[in-house]
């Protein structure tokens, strides 16, 4: 019942708060919740992917590993989507994220195959959508 009564009152707190318009997405994310958890499911894959590639580098007779620093064009607006793009990149084995600038994040690579920049598009519009924030990123196979 303690439980339930608290459920419900954060609830109502939110939705007062949303009512009275002092709520934004940027400081309290709370409305886009499933599309963050549906985020986080393919985040994950992304660095069970990772991990096998780094895996198989570092265990390798010659050990191909060929590190890489590169800059990633960051197509978010806002702070926090910029800062959850970068996360998640520093989230994904073989790659952090070390320094973030106005429109780009500066990415070590452990393998230079990792440090393509077209390759972390699907990441930054997925960590935007998850957000509920819109970006107007070239999709592969679109023509600039």
């Amino acid at each position: 019942m303690l439980l339930s009564l608290g459920v419900i009152s954060i609830l109502f707190v939110v939705w007062m708060a949303k009512r009275m318009q002092i709520l934004d997405h940027e400081t309290a994310p709370y409305f886009t919740i499933l599309q963050t958890l549906a985020y986080f499911i393919w985040l994950f894959a992304e660095i069970v992917k990772a991990n096998v590639a780094v895996v198989r580098a570092v265990l390798s007779p010659d050990m191909a590993v060929s590190p890489t620093l590169t800059r990633i064009p960051t197509p978010q607006k806002t702070d926090i989507g910029k800062v959850m793009f970068a996360n998640s990149i520093t989230l994904t084995p073989g790659t952090v994220s070390l320094d973030i600038q106005d429109d780009h994040i500066l990415v070590h690579a452990l393998l230079s195959e990792m440090s393509a920049p077209e390759d972390f598009d699907e990441m930054a519009e997925r960590s935007a959508w998850a957000i509920g924030e819109n970006i107007d990123a070239p999709r592969k196979g679109d023509a600039s």
